[in-house]
C-alpha cells in the first residue's frame, strides 16, 4: 500500500481585478485618526479641502454624538456619520472629489417623497440620494436643514442623545483617483 504526503497549496496571490483597499482597525496604524484624516483632506487643494473642513464641523455641530467612519476610497474621500461604529447604521456621508462636495442621504430612496417638496435629492438608484453641495453654504438652507432632520428622525437606529463620537478610520486605498483637477 502507498501513502501519499498531503500537498499543501501555496497561498493564492490577490486576483488583479481585486479591490485594492487595506482595512484599517479602529484605533490601528501609527498615526492619530484626527492627524490621519488631516492628511486626507490635504490631498485636495486648499479651497476644496476648506469645503470639506466647513461641511464636517456643520455636521458634527449637528450630531455631535455622531460616529465619523472614514473612508479614503479610489474615487471618492468619504465621512460616513452614524450612531455607532457600524457602516450598515450610517445615515449621512460627505462624498467629496476633486471637482465638489455632496451629502449622501444612505437611506435617501427610503425617504418619502413630501419630505423633499424641493426635489433636493438626486440619484436613481436603490438606496442612496445625494445633494451637492454647490455652494458649500447650500448645507445651511432651510429646505436642505428640513431634510436632514427628516432623514435623521427616519434613520433605523437613532443618533444618542447623549454620548461620545469616535473618528474611526475604516478603509484606504492603496489606488486613488487624483484629489485635485
Amino acid at each position: 500500500m502507498v501513502t501519499r504526503k498531503p500537498t499543501v497549496k501555496a497561498p493564492r496571490s490577490k486576483r488583479p481585478d481585486a479591490k485594492a483597499t487595506r482595512a484599517v482597525a479602529p484605533g490601528g496604524g501609527a498615526e492619530d485618526p484626527a492627524a490621519r484624516l488631516e492628511g486626507f483632506i490635504d490631498k485636495f487643494l486648499p479651497a476644496r479641502a476648506a469645503e470639506i473642513r466647513f461641511a464636517r464641523r456643520w455636521m458634527k455641530r449637528r450630531f455631535p454624538t455622531a460616529h465619523e467612519l472614514v473612508y479614503d476610497n479610489y474615487n471618492f474621500f468619504v465621512i460616513g456619520f452614524a450612531p455607532s461604529e457600524r457602516t450598515s447604521e450610517a445615515v449621512f456621508s460627505l462624498a467629496c472629489h476633486a471637482k465638489r462636495v455632496a451629502l449622501c442621504f444612505l437611506w435617501g430612496a427610503r425617504l418619502p417623497k413630501q419630505l423633499d417638496p424641493r426635489a433636493l435629492l438626486q440619484g436613481e438608484g436603490n438606496q442612496v440620494r445625494s445633494v451637492p453641495l454647490v455652494p458649500i453654504e447650500a448645507l445651511q438652507t432651510p429646505p436642505l436643514q428640513a431634510l436632514i432632520t427628516a432623514a435623521a428622525a427616519h434613520a433605523q437606529v437613532p443618533f444618542p442623545a447623549t454620548g461620545k463620537s469616535k473618528l474611526i478610520i475604516k478603509s484606504v486605498s492603496a489606488k486613488q483617483r487624483p484629489r485635485r483637477p
